[in-house]
């Protein structure tokens, strides 16, 4: 086998498909994060419901999208519900990252709500407030700091998935460098430096999570 000439002056010599690439994947990221954070939000509050109905429902969703794979999704939404809502690969790419996403943050929801003290709900119907205004003004204020950590950590994971968003032709960091290594055929240098790149965004993230971990971990004591 012949050697390999290593030549990463192709980072430098494209470096504005590198930067578009990657200020498309944050894009489409917080834009799914802020469809998923309100799909989670009323999904996780049903899966807890007093209503047997609203938590079969709620319980359906959460289990189909923890069950089928994202790039499974991502394509039957482009290919098939896309064609009737005339989707282009851009909103295709978010709201099938959108719907999966909000099944996790369901589960976050859910979870950080059953941990407030039931105490904390029975004392504030027992002062006169319906449910819904305990819930509102009792419960999830405190349910959001527990929620919050494990929801930037789920930022983090839609950051990764959304590589995956190549494959319906949605523009980002992953389809700019397939489109690069087929023209310069230079895979490893290319590959190399994306890869670089996603640990760099995900361990920033990381890094502004744990910081609001310790406030919030140091304002609770």
């Amino acid at each position: 086998m012949g050697s390999y000439d290593y030549d990463f002056s192709v980072i430098s010599q494209n470096k504005d498909i590198f930067i578009e690439g990657t200020l498309k994947t944050l894009e489409i990221s917080a834009i799914a994060l802020l469809l998923a954070i309100p799909i989670g939000i009323i999904f996780g509050m049903g899966r807890i419901s007093r209503n047997k109905f609203i938590r079969l429902i709620s319980s359906a969703y959460v289990e189909v999208m923890r069950g089928v794979p994202l790039l499974v999704l991502l394509i039957w939404i482009f290919f098939v519900l896309g064609q009737f809502l005339k989707l282009g690969s851009y909103w295709g790419a978010i709201i099938g990252l959108a719907i999966f996403t909000g099944a996790f943050i369901a589960e976050i929801v859910r979870s950080g709500i059953q941990g407030v003290p039931k105490g904390q709900m029975e004392a504030a119907r027992s002062s006169g407030m319906s449910y819904w205004q305990a819930m509102r003004l009792i419960v999830l204020p405190q349910a959001f700091r527990r929620v919050l950590p494990p929801l930037a950590s789920q930022f983090i994971m839609l950051i990764k998935d959304s590589s995956l968003i190549s494959v319906i032709g949605a523009t980002e960091l992953t389809l700019n460098a397939k489109n690069l290594v087929s023209t310069t055929f230079r895979s490893i240098e290319v590959w190399t430096f994306v890869g670089f790149v996603y640990f760099a965004m995900t361990f920033t993230l990381s890094m502004i999570i744990r910081v609001i971990e310790k406030r919030l971990f140091s304002r609770e004591n």
